[in-house]
């Protein structure tokens, strides 16, 4: 085959995988086009991802919690209450951020735990009990913050988390350009490389189906470009933020554990068909807690981060949250009907509705028409996904 004809197949057999991807380049495109350039600067970039965080690190459990044909509906202001209790802890009783932080995750964990106990044992729908998880925490939210509304959050280790970036090499080759942001890009792009080896050379050995050898570099050129140019950008700034790299290590972890490991197998073959699942000895149950423990210690998270960058708590804190994970996980690729979907996919579902809001915001855009073109992007993307499925079968 050509070089064409291998692309024409390779998009058409992972249309589902790619076009996420697509649709971010040109959503960037049309907003760089329109700002004339301020879309793409390294400022508004950086703060983009910031502002991505939170929300991302949410994204990535409400994509399990898909998979597995669940959703988990209390996991907005379940972040906003953990966050207020944070900002009390440090606040009134002077507990450090370094033990605070270990404390409400667990928390979160525990919350998750909760959720799934009357899905898993009681066979109650998941929509209806984080339906009631939404309302307990919405109140206890009110109820935290009842006496002081705003809780201002003075600690500087729990600021930085959503404010700070990290510290540069004081030399001086590269004058204002963050050194340490561009040695971890290369860093990156290495390492991506060899795992593409690695993974290609792993499915040789064992006779499964590879991408064309032209299209494999092709794509190893055009990944390794965009992780290079995106470095570019904010090193140009003040580098990497504190949330952006606590963002990758969540990413790097789950998307490990749901491809390399048994328990990511597990909760795919659940996703896919959980009577097939229980029949073949996996503990279906076990796997719905481990799946909602994680959400709510990812929910925690997601409020650790909003506060950090807020720098305080409010009785709104979670408000929508909810709605903004799980259209990221169905615009990253996550299937309603359960089994299919990819953390990194949640990322760029993230990004894309971050992206659509920060570029409408810059050209001005009415917020009402904000939302009504978010959801025309999130009506397309669950109607992509039922197309895709239709014509696969």
């Amino acid at each position: 085959m050509s070089f064409t004809q291998n692309l024409q197949k390779v998009l058409k057999e992972n249309i589902r995988e790619y076009g996420m991807y697509i649709a971010l380049f040109v959503i960037m495109a049309i907003f760089a086009v329109t700002t004339k350039g301020t879309f793409i600067s390294s400022r508004n970039i950086a703060n983009l991802l910031n502002q991505t965080g939170y929300i991302a690190v949410l994204a990535v459990g409400m994509t399990l919690v898909i998979v597995i044909r669940h959703i988990d509906l209390s996991v907005g202001f379940l972040a906003g209450f953990l966050g207020a209790v944070a900002a009390i802890a440090m606040k009134t009783w002077g507990v450090p951020a370094i033990i605070i932080i270990p404390v409400v995750l667990a928390l979160g964990a525990l919350a998750g735990l909760i959720i799934a106990y009357p899905v898993a044992h009681l066979g109650v729908p998941s929509f209806v009990t984080s339906l009631a998880g939404w309302l307990i925490y919405r109140g206890a939210i009110l109820w935290v913050t009842a006496g002081t509304g705003t809780i201002i959050i003075t600690d500087p280790v729990f600021t930085a988390i959503g404010n700070g970036f990290i510290p540069d090499i004081p030399l001086g080759i590269l004058p204002g350009v963050h050194k340490v942001t561009l040695l971890l890009g290369l860093i990156g792009i290495g390492l991506f490389i060899y795992s593409e080896f690695s993974s290609r050379k792993q499915k040789e050995a064992y006779n499964f189906e590879v991408l064309p050898q032209n299209i494999f570099f092709l794509k190893l050129a055009f990944v390794s470009a965009l992780i290079a140019a995106v470095t570019w950008v904010l090193a140009g700034y003040n580098g990497l933020s504190w949330t952006v790299v606590i963002v990758l290590i969540v990413v790097a972890i789950y998307h490990f554990v749901t491809t390399q490991t048994v328990l990511g197998r597990h909760i795919y073959a659940v996703g896919g068909n959980p009577e097939a699942a229980k029949l073949s000895g996996i503990n279906v149950n076990r796997i719905i807690f481990i799946v909602f423990g994680s959400m709510g210690m990812l929910s925690a998270l997601s409020g650790i981060l909003f506060a950090a960058r807020l720098k305080s708590a409010t009785t709104t804190a979670g408000t929508l949250f909810e709605l903004d994970a799980i259209a990221a996980a169905y615009v990253g690729g996550v299937s309603a009907a359960g089994g299919v979907g990819k953390v990194t996919g949640s990322i760029i579902g993230a990004l894309v509705m971050l992206s659509l809001t920060s570029g409408m915001n810059l050209m001005s855009i009415d917020i009402s028409a904000q939302y009504m073109v978010r959801g025309v992007v999130l009506a397309a993307a669950v109607i992509f996904d039922v197309m895709t499925r239709t014509s696969g079968k």
